[in-house]
């Protein structure tokens, strides 16, 4: 486990419909209100991803009511972005973005680079089987650099 747990934490990737509302959802349900947890995209011209919600949902993550949002809607809102102590990247364009937006503060900005699982597979199942690829190696990650869940479900 590198580092202190942060006390706020923003999962950012292209679209704020897959990677990133997954990362958020399962870091809320693994460790609870030790952070404060947000997501956000690149972009928000997408609703949150079908099979994203089914597949967190097989772990207890609910999804279904994920608003997505952009950076740029962050910072209309009134969510700084200094205000994180951890900004945590799962594609290389928020990566650049979060890099971007955050030249100005110390911050720490970490890459997790994360499979995308749109377009990805033909049938139902081969979706679904690369969106649970895509979950898990978000929790691995998640644990490798937080430590073992420690919320209870």
């Amino acid at each position: 486990m590198s580092g202190d747990f942060p006390q706020s934490v923003l999962y950012c990737c292209d679209h704020n419909a897959t990677r990133s509302p997954m990362a958020e959802g399962l870091m809320k349900k693994f460790y609870g209100h030790r952070a404060y947890v947000q997501s956000a995209g690149v972009k928000n011209d997408l609703e949150i991803d079908g099979f994203a919600v089914a597949v967190c949902a097989e772990l207890g993550v609910e999804l279904d009511r994920h608003r997505v949002r952009s950076f740029d809607e962050m910072q209309e809102w009134g969510d700084d972005l200094s205000g994180f102590d951890l900004i945590i990247a799962l594609s290389p364009a928020s990566q650049r973005r979060a890099l971007d937006l955050t030249r100005h503060f110390h911050l720490e900005v970490e890459y997790w680079p994360i499979l995308d699982p749109t377009g990805l597979g033909e049938t139902r199942e081969a979706k679904l089987a690369a969106y649970r690829q895509a979950r898990d190696q978000i929790i691995a990650r998640m644990t490798a650099r937080f430590g073992d869940p420690t919320a209870a479900g």
